[in-house]
């Protein structure tokens, strides 16, 4: 498996983030990867996460999200979905880039949704195009999920 580098970066391109990972597929418009995390254990609205816990990261070329699966670290039980609202993902050999604006939901392994960062989301300097891309891009997610947990 190819190692590949994580660039998360602000609406304006500036570096946030950086992180490794292995990808795992890279079809069409979509690139899984599967990443350690790597920060110190915390709390993501009630889901707990430890460093080590197991990601299986989505990112794609033509759609306003990212999505992370997130496995627990000791029993590989999944403790849920968080999702990134961003630009769509430029997907190169070993580096996937993306800028992210702030909006993030929390999807539950029964099928709750909450969207976080509503208010960074407004103060970002972006433009009204961005804006409006980046909620088209929340809303899809969220009828994503919606109809995953219908069937």
């Amino acid at each position: 498996m190819t190692e590949v580098t994580v660039l998360k970066q602000n609406p304006a391109g500036e570096l946030m983030y950086q992180w490794s990972g292995r990808l795992l597929s890279h079809a069409d418009h979509e690139a899984v990867i599967e990443a350690l995390f790597n920060a110190e254990s915390g709390q993501m609205v009630d889901i707990p996460l430890s460093k080590g816990d197991h990601f299986l990261e989505s990112y794609f070329d033509d759609r306003w999200y990212n999505i992370f699966e997130i496995h627990d670290k000791q029993d590989g039980r999944l403790k849920g979905w968080y999702c990134n609202i961003s630009a769509p993902a430029m997907i190169e050999p070993g580096q996937i880039t993306f800028r992210d604006f702030a909006l993030d939901l929390v999807v539950y392994p029964d099928g709750r949704q909450v969207v976080l960062d509503e208010d960074e989301f407004e103060a970002l300097e972006c433009t009204a195009e961005e804006r409006r891309q980046a909620l088209q891009g929340l809303a899809a997610l969220q009828a994503h999920f919606r109809q995953r947990f219908a069937k």
